[in-house]
C-alpha cells in the first residue's frame, strides 16, 4: 500500500519504475491531502524517469532548500529576513519564470522603501546565489537569469586619528569605554566582545580565542592580547562569573547606546558607528607596517579582497621608489644649486 498511517500522520511509501523507493511523510493527517501530494509526487517521478521531464520547481522550494543547506553560516537569520521580504514578489513563481522582469520589480520595490543601492545588492545578491545553486547544483534548471547588481559609491573607510580615539574614550561612561578600547585594541567585532566569556581567555598566555560558531567567517579566530587588551582584562577579572564585557551585573547586549552617541557628539566626532572602530584598529596596524596576511589573520577576515582596504595605509615599501619620477625638487631647481 503507497499510504500508511503513522502517529496520526499519513506517510507515502513507493517504488519508482527504476526500482527506487520514495518514503516521505506528507505531514498530514488528512487522508485527502494525503493522497493528493501521493499522486503529485508518483506522477512527477514517472514522468521525470520515463519521458526525462524536470519536475516543476516554484521559488519556495528553493528557498526552503537554501536555508536547510546554509544553516551553518553566519548569514543565516539575515538570509531568511530577506526571503522573507522577497516571498511577496516571489512566492509560487516557478524558477524558470524569474527573469530580468522579476527582477527589475523587485528593485523597484526596494528603491520605493528608500533603500540605498548596497541594501538593494544584499537582497539581488541573495536571489543570484539560490539561482545559481538551482542551477549549477541541484540542476533544477538549465540557466540561472543575469542578476546584476547597482553600482555603489565607493565609500572611504572611516577611523580615528589616536587624539580622537582618546577624546571618544574620555566621554564614554566605563562599561563602554573598557568594550572600547578592548576592541581598539583587538579588532574584534561587536558581537565577539560582547559574547567573550572567561573560558576563551588565556590569561597567562596573553591571549583569547573566538570559536568558529562565533565567527563571521565560521573560522576560529586567534587573539593576542596587547599591552591595552591585557590591562581591559585585569580590571574586568571577577565581575562576573561568565562574561567579561557587563554593564549592572549582566553581559552586555547592546554597544550603540544613547551614551555611546553622546559620547560621540560630546567628543566632537560624526558619521561614526561602533564597528568603525575595528575599521580604526586596521587602519593603525596597516599604517604602524602589520603585513597584508598578518592583518586578515587577526582580523578573521575569510577573503583577501577584504583587508586590501586597508592596504592603502601601508606605504614603506613603496617609499623606496618615491623619487624614481626624476621630478627636481624646488631647492634643486633654484639657479647655483
Amino acid at each position: 500500500m503507497s499510504l500508511r498511517k503513522r502517529n496520526r500522520v499519513w506517510w507515502i511509501d513507493f517504488r519508482t519504475p527504476n526500482g527506487e523507493r520514495v518514503r516521505r511523510s506528507t505531514e498530514t493527517g488528512d487522508k485527502g491531502q494525503a493522497q493528493e501530494l501521493h499522486d503529485k509526487l508518483k506522477r512527477e517521478v514517472w514522468r521525470l524517469q520515463k519521458l526525462g521531464d524536470r519536475p516543476r520547481r516554484i521559488w519556495e522550494d528553493a528557498a526552503v532548500r537554501w536555508l536547510r543547506e546554509q544553516a551553518h553560516k553566519a548569514t543565516h537569520e539575515s538570509d531568511k529576513a530577506k526571503l522573507r521580504w522577497l516571498d511577496k514578489h516571489l512566492a509560487g513563481l516557478d524558477i524558470e519564470e524569474i527573469n530580468r522582469a522579476v527582477i527589475d520589480r523587485i528593485i523597484a520595490a526596494k528603491r520605493a522603501e528608500g533603500c540605498a543601492n548596497a541594501t538593494v545588492n544584499r537582497v539581488l545578491a541573495l536571489v543570484r546565489a539560490i539561482l545559481r545553486r538551482c542551477a549549477r547544483d541541484w540542476e533544477w534548471m538549465d540557466r540561472a537569469p543575469a542578476v546584476r547588481l547597482l553600482k555603489e559609491p565607493t565609500r572611504r573607510i572611516r577611523f580615528l586619528t589616536q587624539d580622537q580615539a582618546a577624546a571618544l574614550l574620555r566621554e564614554l561612561p566605563q562599561h563602554l569605554r573598557e568594550a572600547a578600547l578592548f576592541t581598539l585594541a583587538t579588532g574584534l567585532r561587536a558581537a565577539n566582545v560582547m559574547g567573550l566569556t572567561w573560558e576563551q581567555v588565556d590569561l597567562e598566555r596573553k591571549r583569547a580565542w573566538v570559536h568558529p560558531d562565533q565567527a563571521k567567517a565560521r573560522k576560529a579566530i586567534p587573539v593576542p592580547f596587547s599591552e591595552a587588551a591585557m590591562e581591559v582584562v585585569s580590571r574586568l577579572l571577577g565581575r562576573h562569573p561568565t562574561h567579561a564585557f557587563t554593564y549592572q551585573g549582566k553581559p552586555l547586549k547592546v554597544l550603540s547606546t544613547k551614551a555611546w552617541y553622546r559620547a560621540l557628539k560630546r567628543a566632537g566626532i560624526e558619521n561614526f558607528r561602533w564597528h568603525d572602530l575595528r575599521h580604526t584598529w586596521a587602519s593603525w596596524h596597516a599604517q604602524n607596517g602589520t603585513p597584508m596576511h598578518v592583518l586578515q589573520e587577526l582580523g578573521g577576515w575569510e577573503s583577501p579582497l577584504m583587508v586590501r582596504r586597508y592596504a592603502h595605509f601601508a606605504t614603506e615599501h613603496l617609499a623606496a621608489y618615491a623619487n624614481n619620477a626624476g621630478i627636481v625638487g624646488t631647492n634643486r631647481s633654484q639657479p647655483g644649486n
